[in-house]
């Protein structure tokens, strides 16, 4: 672990050192406190990209339910 690590509180809204609070609430690590900063924002598009991705969208093509053409996947 690099002295060098930062973290965004999710019970603060801010960015810590390594000796924040505790890891379960936050994220991180990141390399630059910038980075952390920008932790919300990071979190936000990769969850746009996961809604948005057929393989993981419920309503897509790839639903995950076990079915390829009417039978259950073995």
């Amino acid at each position: 672990m690099s002295e060098n690590e930062y973290w965004f509180c999710l019970t603060h809204h801010a960015v810590e050192g390594r000796d924040g609070c505790k890891n379960a609430d936050r994220l991180g690590p990141y390399a630059t406190a910038e980075e952390a900063s920008h932790a919300l924002e990071k979190v936000q598009q990769r969850n746009e990209q996961w809604d948005n991705d057929p393989d993981w969208n419920d309503n897509g093509p790839a639903s995950g339910n076990g079915m390829v053409d009417g039978t259950p996947d073995s």
